[in-house]
């Protein structure tokens, strides 16, 4: 039986100590909140188990300290930040906990976050995800996921053997979730009552997992922030990638299996260059991503929602105003954002789809006004990365689970001064209450500092009271959040003050009509 960490605890020792199924773990007391750093759910993905499902983490005797972080998944460059003093490795697969540090009447809510980064970026090490405030807030247990990457995680290499296999990355957070499910009693939490959230990538991963029949049961509700929905591919699309990646590495198909022991770092630098060369040359495309392997993703998560398949949960679902902004700012492939690269977006949307007629793209794209200007063009690009696939899922969930939509459109004067707005993960400090020192955050380098806390105080409560009850009521006399209809796509719209909008993009979204578009 799970030891609770606080049945441990002493006056003369405050460092918490859990009893998980692999062995005791010895966190550290931070004020009202105890936290654990890098406990492994499952074994070191390096060495023989490059490329395989995770393995159960080893059994240790004693108590293993938990109080820094493990090694951070093998990645290129990029411009998500991470900290300079952490190390980089295969042996990535570990999460961390932040519990309240005073006992329960009853067990607690348990909220597992899953980092973005484009399939192939970040870290839960990143100190913005840090769960102490959540946790504080709302007396919930908030579980942070690290978890396989790009080529390691992302680039399903199935095509070239056995002994590859897709989708890594999602099984890593299903084998997460079952960690959650078995252990985290032992932390104050109630495996019966799991939120997963995530943003970008990570919502993502949400969308996908909605509609996997293995995550049937390891979460009851669910929240995707900015989610790319309708980025996952089809196996012949990932077998051109694959073989595109040895031709990068000079390999024959003959020798793929020569990617099971390569240097780390070669196969890393090879990665770089086809995660870059792919969105270049195909705007919109990604070469890391979700993958429909027939088994974990038995078809496309957008024809799952669409056939009412996702798993009947609450969930809460929506976008920022300016998501494209971010990319344009860090001039990342990632995001077509100029005019050529979102005209070739649309050519490669029609290609994919037979009957998008260059009459129909043409209707939607004057929706949007002048597509030369670079401003309808990231309007264009935020629309089709984000803000649909958001619709799309919700349209469809919605007709059997409660749902909410959201749009984020708050931005500090600084932000606004800059071009960037409501964009791409400038939500992410208001979920999680984690804003840089006044002195250091260019976010307040003109004042906006109180009411951003305000906002962050309203996210942080409607968050919170989901993961407790189902229901995002910010339990503060804050405007009424109705479930979203597909009649009237009722939509939260966060600024200074919250304002509910029946369908507040009509007119772009009335010219996508119903059919679900995206890469395949």
């Amino acid at each position: 039986m799970s030891t609770r960490f606080f049945d441990t605890m002493s006056q003369e020792d405050t460092d918490p100590v859990a009893r998980t199924g692999s062995g005791e773990v010895r966190g550290r007391r931070q004020g009202p909140v105890a936290v654990w750093r890098g406990i492994p759910y499952a074994a070191d993905a390096g060495g023989a188990n490059r490329f395989r499902l995770p393995q159960p983490p080893p059994s240790w005797e004693g108590v293993r300290d938990c109080a820094e972080f493990g090694e951070v998944a093998p990645q290129s460059a990029g411009f998500v930040p991470v900290d300079s003093g952490l190390r980089m490795g295969e042996d990535c697969l570990w999460l961390n906990v932040w519990a309240p540090a005073e006992p329960a009447a009853e067990p607690r809510p348990v909220m597992v976050w899953i980092h973005g980064g484009a399939f192939c970026l970040g870290t839960a090490a990143q100190a913005i995800y840090d769960g102490r405030r959540l946790a504080e807030t709302g007396g919930v247990i908030v579980v942070g996921v690290n978890y396989r990457l790009g080529a390691l995680g992302f680039l399903d290499l199935s095509s070239l053997g056995p002994e590859f296999v897709p989708n890594l990355g999602l099984h890593d957070q299903l084998a997460a979730l079952e960690w959650v499910r078995d252990n985290i009693a032992a932390f104050g939490g109630d495996p019966g009552n799991v939120t997963v959230f995530g943003e970008s990538s990570g919502a993502g991963c949400v969308t996908a997992l909605l509609t996997a029949p293995r995550a049937a049961g390891l979460f009851h509700r669910a929240i995707a922030q900015s989610p790319p929905a309708t980025t996952v591919f089809g196996p012949g699309y990932a077998a051109g990638v694959a073989k595109r990646f040895l031709e990068i590495l000079e390999l024959g198909a003959e020798h793929a299996g020569e990617l099971l022991d390569m240097p780390i770092e070669r196969l890393i630098t090879g990665a770089g260059i086809l995660l870059d060369e792919v969105p270049t040359r195909e705007p919109g495309r990604l070469a890391a991503a979700p993958v429909v392997d027939g088994e974990l993703l038995p078809a496309y998560p957008s024809e799952r929602f669409q056939e009412g398949r996702s798993h009947r949960v609450p969930l809460i679902i929506g976008t920022n105003k300016d998501e494209a902004s971010l990319f344009r700012v860090f001039r990342s492939p990632i995001m077509p954002v100029t005019p050529d690269a979102v005209n070739a977006m649309l050519r490669g949307v029609a290609a994919e789809h037979p009957g998008m007629s260059p009459e129909r793209i043409a209707e939607i794209a004057s929706a949007y006004g002048d597509l030369s200007n670079p401003r309808s063009a990231m309007i264009m690009s935020t629309d089709a990365a984000f803000r649909m696939p958001a619709h799309w899922v919700a349209n469809a969930h919605s007709a059997h689970s409660p749902t909410w939509m959201y749009r984020f459109d708050h931005a500090t004067p600084m932000l606004k001064a800059a071009r960037v707005g409501a964009g791409h993960a400038t939500e992410l400090p208001y979920i999680f209450g984690n804003f840089g020192s006044f002195d250091y955050d260019p976010s307040f380098w003109l004042v906006g500092r109180k009411a951003a806390q305000e906002i962050s105080g309203r996210m942080m409560r409607r968050w919170l009271a989901f993961a407790e009850h189902g229901v995002p009521a910010a339990l503060d006399g804050s405007k009424h959040w109705p479930p979203y209809q597909a009649s009237t796509r009722n939509t939260l719209v966060v600024d200074a003050v919250d304002r509910v909008l029946a369908d507040p993009d009509h007119d772009r979204n009335s010219v996508w009509g119903g059919e679900v578009v995206g890469f395949y």
